[in-house]
């Protein structure tokens, strides 16, 4: 019986790797149970953007019957802090602490930002939609909450994933990068069932409990993720990293051309897969006639797609598949995914719809991770806050804008299309759609451009410094 299990065992151990593409993330040097702990910073950042993009986006146009024009501003608002996000990193990367410490007092004030901002953000909601107290103040006053709420998710993103950078083992970070993603991804689907039931039968008093509680959850998640991960090394934090400043240090990790190669591919192709962000929606109901609840799951299988492209990378990256070989493998899958979508009009194929939109998720799942991980790799020039916040700055950045082009183009091409300058050709419903499809392959296929010779510079160059012939070298 003995030997049975001790080869049951053993199989399990071969098998399990290949069937859970995180069973093997651990290491002597970073834990399981360690990096979980860790990983609740991605929850708390999954559940602000739920609440500041989805649910109270809709309560505050329906429910407290605030102007759609003022809810975009204030959506957009944590959006002025993405930039910033390297800034964030390599103040970070350079932190003069007694005790030692870089990244933990950044994601601690990450923390209190988030925290702060919730706080009185359903408040000001409130005054902001007439009911007690001059709308102006409630508008200064949303309009601060969302701005410290967005300030605190860069920040404390940017110092998270440097964190984990710093105290994973090289050989484990694209799966710990992967696994990071996958917790953001969890945070935000379970945030968003949560929410949509506590709100089911709205109240000013439920908002105020959720909007506080979201708050209340954040400041517990992150003590607990932080406990213990970054060590006591007075010596380590006495002096900075860089001893110039930031422009400097911005300079000097420019100076190789794969940076800016890289960091332009990443915002071309975030802004690809991002215009479709508000419009998949509107078309599944304008186009298919889809009912309310069938345009709501198109988010969960965008998101399920994403889900299981990041278990994928994590095994390709272990592999020794390149990271910005990866990328363009989500870039080619998006070229495919938005070609399908773009022809659903005239087939008028649900099944159709629904598989394109699924491929949009999976391709932006492996265009994040393997741009995140190639990111990763420029830390060894620079500080990991700088290339990790260089890389949130672009990618947050181009999502932003990515939405916000998406969204004017189609309704560009609408009064156009109306105008009949377009043609007859262009007279149905969908071709405002449908011509944005098209534009998102065309900047797909620029990425693709772009990041294809960083893949063959970075096989070479591991042949020529190491010398030897490593996983990154073989055909994959």
């Amino acid at each position: 019986m003995g030997a049975l299990s001790d080869k049951l065992a053993n199989r399990w151990r071969t098998v399990a790797p290949a069937l859970l593409p995180f069973a093997d993330v651990a290491s002597s040097q970073l834990g399981l149970t360690r990096l979980l702990r860790l990983s609740l910073f991605q929850i708390s950042v999954g559940m602000a953007v739920v609440l500041l993009n989805g649910t109270l986006n809709r309560v505050m146009i329906v429910e407290l019957n605030v102007p759609a024009s003022l809810v975009a501003l204030m959506v957009a608002l944590p959006l002025v802090f993405a930039p910033l996000r390297a800034l964030i990193g390599f103040r970070s990367d350079n932190f003069v602490s007694a005790i030692g410490w870089r990244r933990v007092p950044f994601i601690w004030i990450g923390t209190l930002l988030q925290f702060g901002g919730f706080a009185f953000m359903p408040f000001a909601l409130l005054i902001m939609s007439g009911d007690g107290g001059p709308v102006l103040l409630g508008q200064v006053a949303a309009a601060l909450a969302f701005l410290l709420v967005g300030a605190g998710m860069h920040t404390t993103q940017t110092a998270g994933l440097a964190l984990a950078t710093d105290i994973a083992p090289e050989a484990s970070r694209p799966r710990v990068v992967a696994l990071l993603f996958v917790t953001l991804l969890i945070g935000m689907l379970v945030s968003s069932l949560l929410f949509g039931w506590l709100l089911t039968d709205f109240t000013q008093l439920k908002l105020i409990k959720v909007i506080q509680g979201a708050a209340m959850v954040t400041l517990v998640l992150n003590v607990i993720a932080l406990w213990k991960q970054e060590t006591i090394d007075p010596e380590r934090t006495a002096k900075p990293m860089h001893r110039h400043g930031f422009r400097v240090a911005w300079r000097k990790l420019n100076a190789d051309p794969r940076t800016t190669r890289l960091l332009f591919a990443l915002g071309l192709g975030t802004a690809g897969f991002t215009m479709q962000d508000i419009l998949l929606e509107p078309f599944g109901a304008q186009v298919l006639s889809m009912a309310v609840s069938e345009t709501t799951r198109l988010t969960a299988l965008l998101a399920f797609g994403t889900l299981i492209a990041f278990g994928f990378s994590a095994r390709w990256l272990t592999g020794g598949t390149d990271p910005h070989r990866l990328a363009g493998y989500g870039a080619l899958v998006g070229i495919v995914a938005f070609a399908m979508v773009s022809v659903v009009a005239p087939l008028q194929s649900r099944v159709l719809f629904q598989a394109g939109v699924w491929l949009i998720g999976f391709g932006a799942g492996l265009f994040s991770v393997g741009t995140l991980v190639a990111a990763m790799d420029l830390s060894r020039v620079a500080g990991s806050g700088l290339a990790l916040g260089a890389w949130g700055a672009v990618q947050a950045t181009a999502t932003g804008l990515g939405i916000a082009v998406g969204g004017s183009l189609r309704d560009l091409l609408n009064v156009w299309i109306e105008s009949g300058y377009l043609g007859p050709a262009f007279s149905s419903s969908s071709a405002s759609y449908s011509l944005v499809y098209q534009f998102e392959v065309f900047l797909l296929f620029v990425t693709l451009v772009i990041i294809g010779p960083l893949a063959k510079f970075t096989r070479e160059a591991t042949v020529e410094e190491d010398g030897r012939l490593g996983l990154t070298e073989f055909p994959h």
